[in-house]
């Protein structure tokens, strides 16, 4: 496995840090000793996994939106980082519906001016632009979309992603050919895991469903099959990824990074398993109101990432359900989620000979 101590020291820059894959990637950065900068908006839940977690403890945070190109070249100069890890994005489905212009211009100018920022910039050595598996022109095929399929997102959210990765791609070949700064994307499947409490998303409805003892109403469509994740498993590739190039330049390019085959679930099936971990007599109703468009079958072909660097999922989703109800429990308990946090990401690694220590760099 790739080992994490090799950021220890590192100076790393993320965008969309307080949000909840990026509250996540701060503590395991932290841990791993790096020195990382985050700039993003204030928490976008209240509450949020980065204040319960204590997050800002960990990093240097900086509030700004990644629209405002003159405070995000601020922020990054003062860091000066090695590596960039741009996570910042309006990432609703139904958000992009209601606000197009605005999912726009987070997800497609956020990304220019976040690759400006690097191509102004004499320090940075590695790149990574976090999409989503909704870059590709979905046309309902039951077999795993590839890194060389047509990007082409039907939806606003969808279709601003794949315009993230048209950038990217425009910029790595018109200002990066030189190969000195190593750029590369990573479209990931539906994340789940403690701390997520967006509007809209499955399994943080259930999840209120459950506190408020009531029974949940599915009203997204439980036919739907995505490919679901524990959220530490992107994370920890999104790290390879970067550390790998930052290493050697010939590891740059696109990769998809999803489950095995047999954890892509229908969402009816994914609240069947909240449901059986959740006990306490929690059931769910099938109420689907139709909605606007969204694919109805979705998943990824993780070979080149499993080719290339050696990597396998660590958790199935039956695991990943129950690591997220425990956090959740915690939670609801009043329980220290920080530590739960830490927990978890210990037996994520298990004994992988990942070097990770909690709250290594407190910054108290």
């Amino acid at each position: 496995m790739f080992d994490l101590n090799f950021y220890r020291g590192k100076r790393v820059f993320i965008t969309g840090h307080t949000g909840f894959k990026g509250a996540w990637l701060c503590k395991l950065l932290s841990g791993a000793g790096a020195v990382v900068t985050g700039y993003g908006l204030k928490p976008p839940t209240a509450p949020s996994l980065f204040g319960l977690a204590g997050i800002s403890r960990d990093v240097d945070s900086v509030t700004g939106d990644i629209r405002d190109y003159v405070t995000l070249k601020k922020a990054f100069d003062a860091a000066a980082p090695e590596i960039v890890l741009h996570l910042a994005a309006q990432p609703i489905v139904r958000e992009g519906y209601k606000d197009p212009v605005g999912t726009y211009g987070t997800n497609v100018m956020g990304t220019v001016h976040i690759l400006e920022c690097v191509r102004e910039s004499s320090c940075v050595k590695s790149f990574l632009n976090v999409t989503t598996d909704k870059v590709y022109r979905n046309r309902e095929w039951v077999w795993g979309y590839r890194e060389g399929e047509e990007l082409n997102g039907f939806d606003p959210y969808s279709n601003s992603k794949s315009c993230s990765e048209l950038v990217t791609h425009s910029y790595r070949d018109s200002f990066f050919a030189d190969g000195a700064v190593a750029i590369s994307t990573a479209r990931a499947g539906n994340v789940i895991g403690g701390g997520d409490f967006a509007d809209d998303r499955i399994l943080p409805d259930c999840v209120r469903a459950a506190s408020a003892g009531k029974k949940v109403i599915a009203v997204r469509n439980p036919y739907s099959t995505r490919p679901y994740q524990h959220v530490l498993e992107p994370l920890y590739a999104y790290l390879m990824i970067a550390g790998m190039q930052y290493m050697d330049r010939g590891y740059a390019g696109c990769y998809n990074v999803g489950p095995d085959e047999s954890d892509c679930f229908q969402t009816g099936a994914l609240v069947d398993l909240f449901v059986k971990h959740w006990g306490e007599g929690l059931s769910w109703e099938n109420q689907a109101d139709g909605g606007p468009h969204e694919a109805n079958f979705l998943k990824l072909d993780c070979s080149k990432l499993k080719a290339t660097f050696g990597w396998a999922p660590r958790w199935n989703l039956d695991r990943a359900v129950e690591k997220t109800v425990e956090w959740g429990k915690c939670y609801l308990s009043g329980g220290d989620v920080r530590a739960c946090m830490d927990k978890q990401i210990q037996e994520f690694f298990g004994d992988g000979g990942v070097s990770w220590k909690a709250g290594c760099r407190d910054r108290t």
